[in-house]
């Protein structure tokens, strides 16, 4: 089966889709007490299933962003980027307004300003400029060197323990620019894994995701699935092997962390291709192909349906507290009781998907 330009593999739209409901699942646990080991970050170096998410979802972006330039290859310039910067500035700043939801009682003088979406629009905004000008083997290029000259900030102003929480590049820029009280604090002191420096790496996910979408334009399924899986390992290797040097590390987004995560989404989609492009096994795809369609807006409605349930007080807790403890925690031990609240949180964001898809109804942010 050849793949034309215009032609979109099922299979991308089913990474795109697992991707998002695993996002959905790994943030909203009833209780960040109680969380299985493999659905929560790694502490500091190393990585989990759960650090895989993210990258994977910015390789999807750049998957479908080798789709949507063809649709401006002979356009203006002003007209592709007047739709590049409408769209990244929506994003970031939808981003930032659900940090501030619901607004009233916002304290605006420590709103963290950085986000997962405003990290996909600046890594959006990013790649769309070099992917304009760039051929595809420069870009790859362009992708490495970005990788080696962040390792070189990180060891250059990054002082004694340029790997270190508290003594890293990324920390130093954020608070020059941003100021600590507009980081997060989830490791006790401010450090925000989205960080500026750290976006340039997380670019490159998206630029290694818009070459694999340019080779799905190109090639035939069994061809591509070779070269997925081939080039996949390799990356793998070859992040574990700097690893020795730069350590795997998702919060700083480092090289090796790219290297390993676009490896392993290169050969998730690899086998996704065979089971469903190739051997038509299409009975299982279609809860993923529900969150696939509008991927942005279910992520977005799922922290928005968080948020709301801390405006709902009862009797002392919120909503999810009292929920989780009343409910879930009383039938089952309290880490499957979390897992099945975040489980029935991602079945509602899916079926509020699901009414979109239905309907053919596709919502672009």
């Amino acid at each position: 089966m050849s793949v034309k330009r215009s032609e979109r593999l099922l299979a991308l739209d089913v990474f795109r889709g697992m991707t998002v409901a695993f996002m959905i699942l790994v943030n909203t646990p009833g209780s960040w007490s109680y969380v299985y080991a493999p659905l929560t970050h790694a502490s500091w170096h190393g990585y989990t299933p759960t650090d895989l998410v993210f990258p994977f979802f910015l390789l999807a972006v750049g998957m479908s962003m080798s789709y949507s330039a063809l649709k401006f290859e002979h356009a203006p310039d002003i007209d592709y980027f007047r739709k590049v910067i409408r769209r990244s500035l929506l994003i970031f700043l939808i981003g930032v307004a659900l940090k501030a939801f619901p607004f009233y009682n916002t304290d605006w003088e420590s709103l963290r300003i950085m986000g997962v979406l405003q990290r996909i629009a600046l890594t959006y905004l990013f790649a769309s400029v070099l992917i304009r000008y760039l051929d595809d083997k420069s870009v790859l290029i362009t992708g490495l060197l970005i990788l080696v000259t962040y390792w070189l900030l990180l060891i250059l102003f990054g002082g004694v323990e340029p790997y270190g929480v508290d003594s890293n590049a990324v920390l130093k820029l954020d608070r020059l620019i941003l100021g600590d009280p507009h980081l997060w604090t989830g490791l006790g002191e401010p450090f925000d894994p989205e960080g500026l420096l750290s976006t340039l790496p997380a670019a490159v996910n998206v630029l290694a995701g818009y070459c694999i979408g340019r080779q799905i334009q190109r090639k035939t399924s069994h061809e591509l699935i070779s070269k997925l899986a081939i080039i996949g390992t390799v990356l793998v290797i070859s992040g574990h092997a700097w690893n020795l040097m730069l350590p795997i590390n998702k919060s700083l987004w480092t090289g090796s962390f790219v290297l390993v995560t676009v490896g392993i989404g290169g050969i998730v989609l690899a086998v996704l291709i065979y089971l469903i492009d190739i051997k038509a096994y299409l009975g299982w795809i279609k809860p993923f192909l529900v969150f696939g369609r509008n991927p942005l807006f279910i992520y977005i409605l799922s922290i928005l349906w968080v948020s709301i349930y801390f405006l709902i007080v009862i009797d002392g807790q919120n909503a999810q507290s009292w929920l989780f403890d009343s409910f879930y925690k009383s039938i089952v031990t309290p880490e499957f009781g979390s897992l099945l609240f975040a489980l029935t949180h991602v079945a509602g964001c899916w079926l509020a998907g699901l009414v979109l898809y239905k309907r053919n109804i596709l919502i672009k942010v």
